[in-house]
């Protein structure tokens, strides 16, 4: 089985790139064939779905929606162009501001909430918005591990080393992963200063935009505090984060409802929401299940540890940048909780502290999905929207950006926990 689940691995990403406007299809078929060849058992199915990630996507696309027509994008976006002095400058602004509160919320979420801002801005500005979504995507995804509710792996970890929400801020008298996560991206501005040199057009807002509705961003605000109340709860049922998203959309729509009465307006809006995207992680979620059942991602496991030994740097580095390749392609949540555990028994045997090595597979795991437009829920959702509005996205637009944004920030991490947790 593990050499067939190879060649229909390699051979979906190989569609993934040749044919980006059928990507739902290429990975919703060899999901499919994964069933019928028994690679994912077919009672695996349901619980190889993040509907938690999905419920999350389609609850926040339907509020999102009416928060953009709301105006309030525009009126952000119109401070914002006060902020910046040129097009590079509102990009960067744009991208702090996203991975800033991905510290705190799921990163998906976070991406819904400011491209649509982003948006508002090359529209204003009548520019392309492929660079800025990009942006705005892999800022989401880089700040993910800095706390211990940012992000899914970083909420695993703190499960399985019992650490706390001040561990990821100051752990065993040194400063924490968070300070690693920061100094990535910090790094990160002086890559987008490079990458958009060029974009020095002067900026600014010459009519303030009026907000004809504020229920929405009431209730995107109230997303965001609800998100971030709920990732202190212990042991909460995995799709809460999803099911907080649908219901507050479902109470948006009930506002609309009340106040025009306008259902061809509803029934619009849910007709017009980026299927393709939920059926294209639908897919790939099925995928990377299979990838999992059949043992290949215990195989990647053990073979980083083997090829690491009992030299501590050789095995932290291999860690790290193994964990950023592999996640460029693999699901980071099943390969980290495959991780986690053999990384405490290596350690161990010996006879060390763990964090060093916790530390830097967060790191890698959480930015490798940066490379690839299809590596993190966040980046996939990000190049739907924009193929919603018209832009489709190559995977050379993706790593032109990507590449440079996560060597930069691996690099900083890495150079960090080594120096301060070694």
């Amino acid at each position: 089985m593990k050499p067939i689940a190879i060649i229909l691995f390699v051979a979906m990403y190989v569609g993934l790139i040749v044919f980006p406007k059928r990507r739902a299809l290429i990975a919703l078929a060899v999901a499919a064939i994964y069933v019928v060849t028994g690679i994912l058992p077919f009672n695996s199915v349901f619980s190889a779905i993040d509907w938690n990630v999905l419920l999350m996507i389609f609850g926040t696309l339907l509020l999102v929606d009416y928060f953009i027509e709301s105006k309030m994008p525009n009126l952000i976006a119109d401070h914002l162009l006060d902020l910046a002095p040129n097009v590079m400058w509102v990009t960067i602004y744009m991208s702090l501001f996203s991975g800033l509160i991905s510290a705190f919320i799921d990163n998906v979420a976070t991406l819904l909430m400011v491209a649509p801002v982003g948006l508002a801005i090359c529209k204003k500005l009548k520019i392309n918005p492929v660079p800025m979504i990009i942006s705005i995507a892999v800022s989401s995804n880089l700040q993910g591990a800095a706390t211990l509710v940012g992000d899914t792996t970083s909420i695993m970890l703190g499960a399985y080393a019992k650490m706390d929400f001040n561990d990821f801020f100051w752990m065993n008298g040194r400063p924490g992963i968070f300070f690693a996560v920061e100094l990535g991206a910090l790094l990160t501005v002086p890559i987008m200063m490079v990458l958009f040199r060029k974009d020095k057009e002067p900026v600014s807002a010459t009519e303030k935009t009026v907000v004809t509705d504020y229920v929405p961003t009431i209730m995107m605000v109230a997303h965001v505090v609800l998100l971030m109340g709920a990732s202190f709860i212990q042991d909460k049922p995995e799709i809460t984060n999803g099911v907080i998203c649908l219901v507050c959309s479902l109470i948006g729509i009930a506002w609309e409802y009340l106040k025009d009465h306008d259902v061809e307006r509803i029934k619009k809006v849910v007709k017009n929401l980026d299927y393709d995207t939920v059926l294209l992680l639908t897919g790939l979620f099925m995928v990377i299940g299979g990838v999992t059942h059949v043992g290949l991602v215990d195989d990647l496991a053990a073979l980083i540890v083997k090829a690491g030994g009992n030299n501590i740097f050789v095995l932290f580095t291999i860690i790290v940048w193994g964990s950023v390749l592999i996640s460029a392609f693999i699901d980071n949540i099943p390969y980290v909780a495959t991780m986690l555990p053999v990384l405490q028994g290596v350690t161990a045997s010996l006879g060390i502290a763990p964090y060093l090595l916790y530390f830097g597979l967060l790191c890698g795991a959480t930015l490798g999905g940066n490379i690839t437009p299809v590596g993190a829920s966040c980046n996939i959702a990000g190049v739907g929207m924009l193929r919603k509005e018209g832009y489709e996205v190559s995977f050379k637009d993706f790593t032109r950006i990507g590449i440079p944004f996560t060597l930069a920030a691996v690099i900083g991490a890495y150079v960090f926990l080594w120096a301060l947790w070694r």
